[in-house]
């Protein structure tokens, strides 16, 4: 292969994270006639599209297939705001049109159900084998129902996760529509590491949103299995300015470590059985590891995550198998869309340059959080990162937390920067 990327176009690229300026294509494509290459890509969030949209981009001439069983992804990233009832489900609803219309990629709706790597190929429930010269796995996230004893599949449709947004969104939007007006609502967080390290704080921000205005004689409950969690300060500060005594937050060594649920009676049992407590509406949200067809492959280790060359994202495992977004073990970087879709560019630079014959560039990139305590307060954290000394490390003194003195204004722009945020990176992804 003849095609480059040059170090500008792939820094331009990768480093915009989801900028809604639209990006060039890095470099131009190969002259002359070669032989068309298949690359897979499993998975179609924002890790799995990205990949296969930048696969495209910096190579047009790349048969690109990604494999995805829903017609719609819903986006775990800002499901919280469904709850909160600033936006509809159709807000947070992402398609593959454009995927396919604008950029090239064949889009598949269908269910892995194995990967032969010793083949080369990759098998989908409707009976298709799909060949690959490199392969992305991109899966996203799976749950360890062993972490809390009577939680499990059978029970998620009276006890939802909401981890994964759509359906489960929509049974705890209900349910907590529906709670009579006093009732409690008690959320059980997993343990790290985990998809979205804000999320259940946020959720229990903007749920306290929705019962400020619709039922304010309720409560929120977070029985915790840490001891802290990202942004810490700056949620409790906005719950106690905007909630009150509304949300109460019980760390692990303050008996906040659930051991198990009664599911037919919402009771929640601390570690012991010494606690119990019983909610109108409960959500546990269990630990986590990598997706089903990452581990089925062979891919994770002892930790259920994936180990992956940090620069790269090539599996430890398989040479021609690159793991993305939430299964990846990617260093300091934490498991989020942005992290995710930042990672499907590096992966897609990868794979291009090494069909070049060219080393990878180490790269240097931001994350980015936006987390909104209500509708119009909003708070970020936000790092730099780098490769280094063989994983992806934090830049000592870069990015940050919102300032904790900050005045309205300020969270405001916050919150109006979520929503641009949002906009970026769904249009980054799927755009």
């Amino acid at each position: 292969m003849d095609f480059k990327i040059n170090r500008r176009d792939f820094i331009r690229a990768v480093g915009a994270g989801g900028a809604a300026a639209a990006l060039s294509a890095c470099g131009t494509a190969p002259q002359g006639p070669r032989q068309r290459t298949d690359v897979v890509v499993i998975g179609g969030g924002p890790g799995g599209a990205t990949a296969a949209k930048y696969l495209r981009r910096f190579d047009p001439s790349l048969r690109v297939t990604l494999v995805e069983p829903a017609a719609t992804y819903y986006t775990c990233f800002a499901s919280n705001w469904v709850l909160g009832g600033m936006i509809g489900m159709d807000d947070i609803a992402q398609t593959y049109g454009a995927l396919q219309d604008q950029h090239g990629v064949r889009v598949v709706q269908d269910r892995v159900v194995a990967i032969e790597a010793d083949a080369k190929r990759v098998r989908l429930a409707g009976g298709e084998s799909l060949p690959y010269e490199k392969l992305v796995v991109a899966p996203g996230m799976e749950f360890r129902y062993d972490t809390v004893e009577g939680y499990g599949p059978e029970v998620e449709g009276d006890i939802p996760h909401a981890w994964k947004a759509g359906e489960q969104t929509r049974i705890l939007r209900d349910q907590l529509r529906a709670m009579e007006d006093g009732g409690v609502f008690v959320i059980v967080p997993p343990g790290n590491p985990y998809r979205c390290p804000p999320g259940p704080y946020e959720r229990a921000s903007l749920v306290a949103h929705y019962f400020k205005a619709e039922k304010p004689r309720s409560k929120v409950l977070i029985l915790d299995r840490k001891e802290g969690f990202s942004k810490q300060g700056l949620f409790m500060d906005g719950w106690r300015k905007y909630y009150g005594d509304m949300i109460e937050w019980v760390p692990a060594s303050g008996g906040g470590l659930v051991d198990h649920i009664d599911a037919n009676t919402r009771e929640v049992f601390t570690e012991s059985g010494f606690t119990r407590h019983r909610a109108d509406v409960l959500n546990v949200i269990p630990s986590q590891k990598a997706g089903r067809i990452a581990q089925e492959a062979g891919l994770t280790d002892d930790s259920g995550w994936c180990p992956v060359d940090q620069l790269t994202f090539r599996s430890r495992v398989d040479e021609d198998i690159y793991v993305i977004g939430d299964s990846s073990i990617a260093g300091a970087m934490p498991k989020s869309g942005h992290s995710a879709n930042t990672q499907g560019k590096t992966a897609a630079a990868a794979i291009v340059r090494e069909m070049s014959g060219e080393d990878m560039l180490a790269l240097s990139t931001v994350n980015t959080c936006y987390s909104l305590v209500a509708p119009d307060y909003g708070i970020s954290v936000a790092a730099v990162y780098r490769y280094q000394e063989g994983e992806i490390s934090k830049v000592p003194g870069s990015g940050g937390l919102s300032p904790a003195d900050a005045p309205d204004y300020v969270r405001r722009l916050e919150a109006r920067y979520a929503q641009g945020w949002y906009d970026s990176i769904t249009d980054d992804s799927w755009g």
